[in-house]
């Protein structure tokens, strides 16, 4: 069953198919189709943080690891914003940023190290790229689903409350409370300057108490300092070097260039036998100004795919219950229709954000597509660490409640369509223009969606 996203309701009946763009002429974008000037690309104040806005602001934080109880972890340690390297051949991946942890790529680990030596977290870094199209979480009672919301069991409404958690987390960045981040934030003197410019709060007013526990009684300014931080941090999640909307698929999208046979196969596919347009929706929308509005492949609903369990993770954490691990979720979930479901993440940039699923058990993109296809039908092995993992078999599911049989796990693909759909979800990378080498899209080509605005993030 195809499931349409809170704030996409309203458009249901306005989607086109990439098919029909083309049918109906072509090329969308009203610039030169090959722009290639570096004045041409997006507004500088658009795509990465302009000195002197909350955006810079926003930008520091996500990268300073004083903030950590070690002072060694930031946002950026698991959201990296430097390209990984290959794991076999050591050589950087120069095709897009993924924002997720490149350690975790170049080791085919699971799990992101802590500001703790041998402390873990349980689940995969999922990417900051497109985190803010994520409607706030929700009920939705027509569709009968949980939307939205930010990490695998959406428990953060939106980025402001996702950056707030994990300098708390002990197995993340460990601060033991807000009162000691704020500590942190007023030891360096920008920061001072920057709270007073951007939210009127002066630092210097909140008493310092690095070790503060979350049990103490912290002064007033300390929740208001510790959610303006975060707002920072959600502003600088919300520019578009984070949402570029310049894949292939984008400038297919457009009319700019085309699939080649085997994508062109594979976005066929996609959308019919596979039924992965079921969950991570391919169909584009409509801009609030009445543009064409590019897909973000995921309806922000939540699944339970049967996902095996990783038992690589360092000390083999009990399976993760998801949505319906959550207390919230449970209270109003007596039967536990949500145990075992995990949000379904965007499939932009996919290529380049192994290892795969909320628990990494898969290492490649043709490993988890051979998975959606032949879960049911394959036959068994005992753990991700069985040589026959994947080729002779599958293990059980880590949560058995809830597992998705509708639409995957029996869709008798064949290998070369298996390929096909891995061909063409290669296309949802970002940075076409620096790796594509195609000369209908020129290196520093304009993104054919960089004017178009973006609908009210939550």
């Amino acid at each position: 069953m195809a499931r349409i996203f809170g704030y996409r309701a309203a458009l249901r009946g306005a989607a086109l198919s990439i098919a029909a763009v083309l049918a109906s002429g072509g090329a969308i974008a009203a610039q030169d189709p090959s722009p290639t000037l570096k004045q041409l690309l997006f507004p500088q104040s658009a795509v990465t943080p302009v000195k002197g806005t909350v955006q810079e602001l926003g930008s520091r934080l996500f990268n300073d690891q004083t903030l950590s109880l070690n002072s060694n972890q930031a946002c950026e340690s698991c959201h990296n914003a430097s390209y990984a390297r290959h794991p076999v051949t050591g050589k950087r991946i120069t095709v897009a940023k993924g924002f997720v942890d490149n350690d975790n790529i170049e080791n085919g680990t699971a799990v992101s190290d802590g500001s703790v030596p041998g402390l873990f977290g349980s689940l995969n870094a999922p990417m900051v790229v497109y985190a803010a199209f994520s409607p706030a979480f929700h009920w939705d009672e027509e569709e009968g689903l949980y939307i939205g919301g930010q990490f695998w069991n959406g428990r953060a409404s939106n980025l402001a409350e996702q950056a707030a958690q994990p300098f708390l987390n002990p197995v993340e960045m460990a601060m033991p409370s807000k009162w000691a981040v704020v500590t942190r934030l007023k030891q360096k003197p920008r920061y001072i300057n920057d709270f007073k410019k951007f939210f009127g709060i002066d630092l210097r007013k909140i008493a310092s108490n690095e070790l503060a526990p979350a049990s103490a009684a912290a002064p007033p300014l300390v929740d208001v300092a510790y959610a303006a931080m975060t707002d920072a941090i959600a502003s600088f999640e919300k520019l578009r070097m984070f949402t570029k909307f310049n894949s292939k698929f984008d400038f297919v999208l457009a009319g700019y260039t085309s699939f080649t046979p085997l994508e062109a196969e594979g976005e066929q596919i996609f959308n019919g036998k596979a039924m992965c347009n079921a969950c991570h929706i391919s169909d584009p929308d409509v801009a609030p100004d009445g543009s064409l509005m590019p897909p973000m492949f995921t309806d922000f609903t939540y699944d339970n795919i049967g996902v095996p369990r990783n038992v690589n993770i360092p000390g083999d954490p009990a399976p993760n219950l998801g949505l319906g691990g959550r207390a919230d979720v449970a209270a109003a979930d007596p039967n536990g229709d949500e145990i075992g479901k995990h949000k379904v993440m965007t499939l932009r940039n996919i290529a380049v954000t192994a290892p795969y699923a909320h628990n990494g058990a898969f290492r490649t993109l043709e490993q988890i597509t051979h998975f959606y296809n032949t879960r049911d039908v394959l036959g068994h092995v005992a753990d991700v660490n069985d040589p026959g993992f994947g080729v002779t078999g599958w293990p059980d599911p880590e949560v058995l409640p809830n597992v998705n049989h509708d639409e995957l796990g029996d869709l008798g693909l064949t290998p070369h369509e298996e390929a096909a759909v891995v061909a063409f979800m290669r296309t949802l990378t970002d940075d076409y223009d620096q790796w594509g080498k195609d000369p209908k899209v020129p290196k520093g080509m304009l993104s054919p969606f960089a004017t178009t605005p973006f609908p009210a993030f939550p």
